[in-house]
Order: C-alpha cells, then structure tokens, then sequence
C-alpha cells in the first residue's frame, strides 16, 4: 500500500478541510484521524479500503 496517509494528509490540505471535517467524511472519530496523520496508529482494512474510495473520488473528478 503506498503511503496513503500521506496522500489522505495532501488530499485534506489541497481542500482546506479540518482533520475534524475529513474524519466525518470518512465516519471515524477526529482523534483516529490526528492518530493515523501523527503515525500513532493506521487505518485498519476497512478505513483503508473508505480513504482509498475517499481518493479516488478526488482523482476521478480531478479528470473531469
């Protein structure tokens, strides 16, 4: 898995979101997202498999 903390962490700065406002677009606490973006923890199969969804949303309207 390539380093998808890093691009969950780019893909909140290029929208101007709060980690508060990407952890309820992704349903996930505020402190699983400050934890995952402070490398405490890491997403587990299913956070992973909604922030690789959350992604390529982002990729997919970017081609638009």
């Amino acid at each position: 898995m390539p380093d998808i903390i890093k691009q969950l962490e780019t893909y909140r700065l290029e929208n101007k979101i709060s980690q508060e406002e990407l952890a309820e677009k992704l349903g996930v606490a505020f402190s699983t997202v400050n934890r995952w973006l402070n490398k405490k923890s890491k997403p587990n199969k299913i956070q992973s498999y909604h922030i690789e969804k959350l992604l390529k949303l982002r990729t997919n309207n970017a081609q638009k």
